[in-house]
């Protein structure tokens, strides 16, 4: 971006270091209702200028596992001649049927403009990041982006490590596999117990609590249960909607999940949460 005179289009519950980079930018950045792509055009057709126009969202949300509907996004960032940014890295290496992520599910792969991930969660846990997108995008920002310009590299066995994760996701599905079917019984078994747990398939699983404190009471008794998932509240999440995020594994045995459930139902109890 440019900066004075471009606009950025930003989901209201967008990550962190989503909203730390459109403050940088130095664009003017224009907030839509989270999930909903007609708000985000009726912003477009209200907004005219001779800048750039970048509709930016998280391909699945952090704290809610929510899929963005990028179909639709892309569908109206083109119309009114926008260009797309996704930030997958909730999502590469295990959603979709290829494990490539949000684009992959929604049927839009090709069509978004730079798309940026992470090698730090589900391609083995070590670090660094990287960002798909044309030549032209890659040559600007290797020139003046700060972060990459004054960043280490990211070191040798760090990427070997991550290509041979993105070889594992390319080779089998069994590791999806069973990471769906630990999700779907952990979330099944939640909500048997009275856990208010939004629907989907994602294995970020948000165990919504409601007040804050509770929430982060509800984290400590957990970890004294031996389970570790912390709770998050305001500003992290909207007041009213705090939750302890659990997060599923394929390492996980359905004893490991049962466990779990099992302490969330005891410490929930206590709590008078359930």
């Amino acid at each position: 971006m440019k900066g004075e005179g471009d606009f950025i289009f930003s989901d209201s519950l967008n990550h962190a270091s989503i909203i730390d980079g459109t403050r940088l930018s130095r664009a003017k950045t224009i907030i839509y209702e989270h999930l909903d792509p007609e708000d985000l055009q009726r912003l477009l057709k209200e907004t005219s200028t001779d800048g750039l126009r970048m509709v930016i969202t998280d391909g699945v949300f952090s704290m809610e596992g929510e899929h963005a509907p990028l179909d639709r996004l892309v569908e109206i960032a083109e119309s009114h001649g926008a260009f797309t940014v996704v930030d997958d890295s909730h999502a590469t290496g295990f959603v979709g049927k290829n494990g490539r992520g949000t684009p992959e599910v929604l049927g839009v792969e090709g069509r978004i403009d730079i798309l940026t991930s992470t090698m730090g969660k589900a391609l083995g846990g070590v670090a660094g990041g990287f960002i798909c997108c044309s030549k032209d995008v890659r040559d600007l920002l290797t020139q003046t982006a700060r972060t990459y310009i004054f960043t280490n590299a990211v070191p040798p066995p760090v990427l070997g490590a991550s290509l041979a994760a993105l070889d594992l996701v390319q080779s089998s599905t069994e590791l999806r596999d069973k990471l769906l079917a630990n999700t779907m019984k952990f979330r099944q078994d939640m909500k048997a117990i009275g856990y208010q747990i939004p629907e989907g398939e994602h294995p970020i699983v948000p165990v919504i609590v409601g007040e804050t404190p509770k929430a982060i009471e509800l984290g400590e008794e957990l970890f004294k249960e031996g389970v570790f998932a912390i709770g998050f509240g305001y500003p992290l999440v909207p007041e009213g909607t705090a939750r302890v995020r659990a997060q599923i594994s394929a390492a996980h045995t359905e004893k490991d999940l049962e466990d779990a459930a099992s302490a969330f139902e005891r410490a929930g109890k206590r709590l008078g949460i359930i």
